[in-house]
């Protein structure tokens, strides 16, 4: 079975499963910011944290879905990210995201030519097992979920001609998600195995190291109202890649939520060096829309 196979079963399964206690159908009905917003991975949660809330709008007894649109601009790089995810009974997620990677001006320094562009594909699906992160207010328990996410890279040759392996591969995560409405806080955290080089735009593996890694995620908000969530969020990376040496990301953002069915994020992004180019700080912009 090839490597894309049986994360797409996967996805085809969680679309076609309906829980027992699904009696009628309920459009909507979630608090708003409570599913995050839509990482750059496709997935709800953080701008750059995978989470373990699930995308749309519904509850258990309904169907909700998204669509979304990110961008970063960097001093020598831009990326953007355009994708959607269903939600299936608050209970599972799949998803879709393509990111592209324009190295711009930058790319003919690198020998690239201008404005050589990186393409990646992201199909993600996602279970929460346990915990409800907004109804389970009087336990400590969060909400927790595990995703797989298969990623698949238009540049195999540039990949393997700068040290790395693979132009796909597979990242799994386990995600820990709890909302204190009491404190108006909001606290994720996610350890992720990935053998991804700058998530999956320079490829999977390297010479310097091939196996997968253990990296961490989290996410910090506060929700100045109902609509306004503050915060901040930390992501380590591997480092395969003997050309370059790989930064840990970061952000401080702002999600506000227009209504129950649109989104905006911006935040300060410090993405650190990318392929020797140093200090890759610059403004995220995201937008969500969904029901």
């Amino acid at each position: 079975m090839s490597k894309i196979a049986w994360p797409l079963l996967l996805a085809i399964a969680l679309l076609l499963w309906r829980p027992a206690q699904a009696e009628e159908w309920q459009w909507g009905g979630k608090l708003k910011l409570t599913r995050g917003v839509t990482d750059i991975e496709g997935s709800a949660g953080g701008g750059l944290a995978s989470w373990a809330v699930i995308a749309g709008n519904e509850t258990r007894n309904g169907i909700g879905a998204e669509a979304s649109a990110t961008y970063v601009q960097l001093p020598d790089y831009a990326f953007r990210s355009y994708g959607g995810a269903v939600g299936l009974f608050d209970r599972a997620e799949v998803s879709y995201a393509h990111q592209q990677f324009d190295t711009g001006a930058t790319g003919a320094k690198l020998g690239l030519g201008r404005g050589f562009v990186f393409d990646e594909d992201v199909i993600g699906a996602k279970l929460r097992l346990v915990g409800d992160a907004v109804y389970d207010q009087d336990s400590w328990l969060p909400q927790v979920a595990a995703g797989v996410q298969y990623k698949h890279n238009d540049q195999g040759a540039v990949i393997h001609a700068i040290g790395g392996k693979d132009d796909s591969g597979v990242d799994y995560y386990l995600a820990a998600t709890k909302i204190l409405l009491d404190h108006s806080l909001v606290l994720d955290a996610t350890v992720r195995a990935t053998r991804a080089n700058q998530t999956g735009i320079l490829g999977f593996g390297g010479d310097r190291n091939s196996g997968y890694r253990a990296e961490f995620e989290g996410s910090a908000g506060y929700l100045l109202t109902k609509q306004l969530l503050v915060g901040a969020e930390y992501r380590t990376k591997p480092d395969n890649l003997g050309i370059a040496k790989e930064s840990d990301w970061g952000d401080l953002f702002a999600a506000y939520a227009v209504n129950e069915h649109l989104s905006v994020t911006a935040a300060y992004a410090d993405l650190g060096d990318i392929v020797t180019f140093r200090r890759q700080r610059g403004v995220y912009l995201s937008l969500q829309a969904g029901f």
